[in-house]
């Protein structure tokens, strides 16, 4: 897992913000349909041709960084540990250790420490989100129904 653990310096935000200017216009100019975007590095003067998919995750980094933002980038078939995944969801380790061993979400253990696939954990916390959503959707229109004040 690559990561930046700590918040971006001031400096760090202020260069990821400019930058985020250069990426709107590299995209405007070259169109969603292409492929790849031709860089130039300029300490070089290489130039080197990145995978749109590839800019656009750059963009994504850039702009976390220019909240103030940490950034962690973990390859989707990577295995994360019970704190990770826990740090990912927004609770606590023994909640998910309890998810755990409920058959909410699939693990392997190795040795006595237990491992939840990224795959899986997205997966999870996409369904969760998506279930939110849904009772949220519930409790509105109930809330309608019965007018209590939100029309």
């Amino acid at each position: 897992m690559e990561a930046i653990l700590e918040k971006p310096s001031l400096r760090d935000q202020q260069v990821a913000s400019a930058s985020l200017h250069g990426f709107a216009l590299a995209f405007a100019k070259n169109g969603p349909e292409r492929n790849g975007v031709k860089i130039r590095i300029q300490e070089s003067g290489t130039d080197i041709i990145v995978p749109r998919k590839a800019l656009e995750l750059l963009q994504f980094i850039l702009s976390s960084m220019a909240q103030g933002k940490a950034v962690s980038l973990i390859p989707s078939d990577s295995e994360v540990t019970t704190q990770q995944a826990a740090d990912m969801l927004n609770v606590s380790r023994p909640h998910l250790v309890k998810l755990l061993e409920q058959g909410a979400l699939p693990f392997k253990k190795v040795g006595s420490h237990r491992r939840i696939l990224l795959e899986d954990l997205l997966a999870y916390e996409t369904k969760q989100t998506k279930q939110r959503g849904h009772q949220l959707q519930l409790l509105a229109d109930q809330a309608q129904e019965l007018h209590l004040g939100y029309e």
